[in-house]
């Protein structure tokens, strides 16, 4: 199911209850909220707001949690770089020993500066273009996974071009609804992604074909912030089918690319498992002596990050309390863009204990949309007071925009007791930096 906003009711996790749930979080009576051993107070008095804090902590444990729910299987983790594409995120799981999954050749570029090895990165996306398909192939990507015949045709013009053979699986579309956003499902029928599942079989084989082409597998990808295992289980049961199919009609299967979307819990949903989402896997895939591999984005650096802010102003129209924050949804879209449901919580220790009362919590930005959360229980909060917007390190600053002018936040990364700035403010001035008027306005 995804997270949308609520009106208040007991169903709401308290302050205290969404900081024990997060422990790489802590709240300090004196230093208030705390991401692992550092005070936010101080990165926001360095710093000022709106500023993201990705905990590196957070992010390497989550990523051994995988790893070690995949321990039994032939498994290989490429991390979705969508979900947060910073070099030092890229950097810190490629360290830790994943791969990544691109879906544009900005995300490759960015991937293999990190220090990713070519060979461990899948070039995913329903478009792309013949540039994109040479620089993956110049670059020696281990696999591209093609979602349509036209891709195919157009890969392999490509690949017999340049004289090399391109590893390809196809992305089959099983037909199988996650349950989730109508906007962040990717594999029923009626959505733009993947090979149609009764197509699959007839054009593995006339990709076998082709010249250039190397087909090596499958790939599927139904959605993202899965909280179920049954539609897992009926995606793969599906794809296990097709296996034996194409095997049974002389095609060589050799992988299976398993997608990502495994959800986390961002109100007090119940969490989605890695040992459950192994499970389902295993149960489906696990004998058919194909290599695997899972792509999770959100899982692993969603709970990890915060987007800290301050509190511009509090009014109160017709009788409808709203506090305003400097953040807004050009910051954090994903309320205006999903509806998405975000805990916040103050950064004080005071304000945190104090008698809270509902209120809207908005943006400065010119659009009724620009709500960050609706009728949550906060204390009454002076200026400058601040907040933290948990579980954003996903989808978070990386969707950022600067619209009404507005200039991208800082962003910091938390390590332990350590923290420093990994990308700076930007000034004022770089929003038109690249930009001219013609000459003839004189």
């Amino acid at each position: 199911m995804s997270a949308h906003l609520a009106p208040l009711d007991d169903a709401d996790p308290s302050t205290a209850d969404l900081i024990a749930a997060r422990p790489h979080l802590s709240l300090h009576a004196m230093d208030g909220l705390l991401m692992e051993g550092v005070p936010l107070n101080a990165i926001a008095d360095a710093l000022g707001s709106p500023t993201w804090v990705l905990s590196a902590g957070c992010i390497r444990g989550r990523l051994r949690q995988l790893q070690d729910a995949m321990a039994g299987l032939p498994m290989q983790v490429h991390y979705a770089v969508k979900a947060n594409d910073h070099l030092a995120v890229l950097r810190l799981v490629g360290q830790a020993g994943a791969g990544a999954d691109v879906v544009s050749g900005g995300e490759l570029q960015r991937a293999l500066l990190a220090g990713i090895p070519a060979a461990h990165i899948v070039f995913s996306g329903v478009g792309k273009s013949i540039a994109e398909l040479r620089q993956a192939l110049q670059a020696g990507v281990g696999q591209i996974n093609a979602e349509s015949a036209e891709e195919l045709a157009m890969l392999s013009a490509v690949a017999d071009g340049m004289g090399v053979t391109a590893q390809v699986a196809l992305r089959i579309n099983p037909d199988v609804d996650a349950g989730t956003h109508a906007k962040i499902t990717t594999g029923r029928a009626d959505n733009k992604f993947g090979i149609a599942y009764d197509d699959a079989a007839a054009l593995y084989a006339h990709a076998a074909g082709l010249p250039g082409l190397r087909p090596v597998g499958l790939a599927l990808h139904i959605g993202s912030q899965i909280m179920s295992m049954a539609p897992y289980r009926a995606a793969y049961a599906r794809t296990a089918e097709l296996v034996r199919a194409l095997r049974a009609a002389g095609q060589v299967v050799e992988a299976v690319d398993c997608g990502g979307g495994l959800g986390i819990p961002y109100r007090n949903e119940p969490s989605a498992s890695p040992a459950a989402f192994a499970g389902a896997i295993c149960a489906a895939l696990g004998g058919l002596d194909v290599r695997l591999a899972i792509e999770p984005g959100r899982w692993l650096v969603g709970p990890a990050g915060v987007l800290l802010a301050s509190v511009i102003l509090s009014k109160t129209t017709a009788g409808r309390r709203f506090v305003v924050l400097d953040a807004a949804m050009n910051d954090l879209a994903r309320p205006a863009m999903y509806d998405a449901w975000h805990g916040v919580v103050p950064v004080s220790a005071v304000d945190a204990v104090r008698p809270a009362t509902p209120a809207d919590i908005v943006g400065p930005v010119c659009e009724t949309g620009d709500t960050l959360a609706r009728q949550r229980a906060l204390p009454l909060l002076a200026a400058d007071a601040r907040l933290a917007i948990l579980d954003a390190g996903a989808y978070g600053s990386v969707m950022s925009s600067t619209y009404n002018a507005r200039p991208l936040a800082a962003q910091v990364m938390v390590d332990g007791s350590r923290w420093s700035v990994i990308r700076a403010r930007q000034p004022v001035a770089a929003l038109w930096a690249g930009e001219s008027t013609p000459d003839w306005f004189g």
